[in-house]
């Protein structure tokens, strides 16, 4: 399956020129700095599937990196949301780079994955684009290619109602869905002919198209300007190609959920540009 990126952002977002025209602002959290970057570092700890399609879980914690402009306040962020920065930005439109790190798989770690060999880890880094609709709903749209251990293009295409629901607390959550190339899963879901001797599974080719369909929640306190916390859901029901994999289908299962917990720090830095 082929993607353009005009074909996956616009499917979510309306014309810069109009969403200029629009008064309100999307929902802003902590205040602006004076000068410089403000950057956001922070830990989110995980307990997910143990692989892509598995019905066990890991824990594991993952890195979490924001940067924007001074004089700009933090954004509303989503968990399936890749890490960027808007490069044109108007009252409710963004867009950007954006990138995101997919864990690797590794052949011993886990007794379902034994003769399937390694898939190292891999950078998607693409664009994103976002368009607030009312000051309580955001979509968005990201198209990623890998590199590492897949080359293919990821589309991730979510809707998020934000809700203020006290002074420092808010809760969010929508629909999420996910479109990718063949070159994409064909290192997590086809089985070839070696690999089928050395696994018992049946050679399987998997090919591109929707991968999977979901829905999201997380609920955020600002403990302070600079320090923020939170707590989410997130899950993902497996189709197409992607649920017929034998990995999926004889050993694991098309049901997806992840829970994570993780902390923020924001601070002003002067770079060069």
């Amino acid at each position: 399956m082929r993607f353009s990126l005009a074909s996956v952002l616009i499917l979510l977002t309306p014309v810069a020129a109009s969403a200029a025209d629009v008064a309100y602002k999307a929902p802003m959290y902590s205040p602006a700095p004076a000068a410089g970057w403000t950057v956001t570092l922070g830990v989110e700890g995980r307990a997910l599937p143990s692989y892509d399609g598995a019905d066990s879980t890991d824990f594991t914690a993952f890195p979490v990196f924001q940067i924007r402009r001074a004089g700009t306040n933090a954004k509303f962020r989503s968990p399936r949301d890749g890490f960027g920065f808007g490069l044109y930005e108007t009252n409710n439109f963004r867009i950007g780079p954006v990138g995101k790190l997919v864990r690797p798989r590794k052949d011993g770690d886990h007794d379902d994955l034994r003769g399937l060999g390694d898939v190292g880890w891999t950078l998607e880094a693409g664009l994103f684009a976002e368009y607030w609709w009312t000051p309580w709903l955001r979509t968005r749209g990201e198209i990623r290619n890998g590199i590492g251990g897949h080359h293919g293009l990821v589309g991730d295409l979510t809707a998020d109602a934000v809700y203020q629901v006290a002074p420092a607390w808010t809760l969010s959550g929508g629909p999420r869905m996910t479109l990718v190339s063949g070159s994409a899963v064909d290192p997590y879901f086809s089985v070839d002919a070696a690999q089928s001797l050395a696994s018992g599974l049946p050679v399987y080719d998997a090919k591109g198209g929707l991968r999977s369909v979901g829905l999201g929640t997380q609920l955020r306190y600002e403990v302070t300007p600079q320090w923020g916390t939170y707590v989410y859901v997130e899950y993902e029901r497996l189709v197409g190609d992607v649920a017929d994999s034998p990995l999926v289908a004889l050993r694991g299962s098309a049901n997806q959920t992840t829970v994570g917990a993780g902390i923020t720090y924001s601070f002003d830095v002067a770079l060069p540009f």
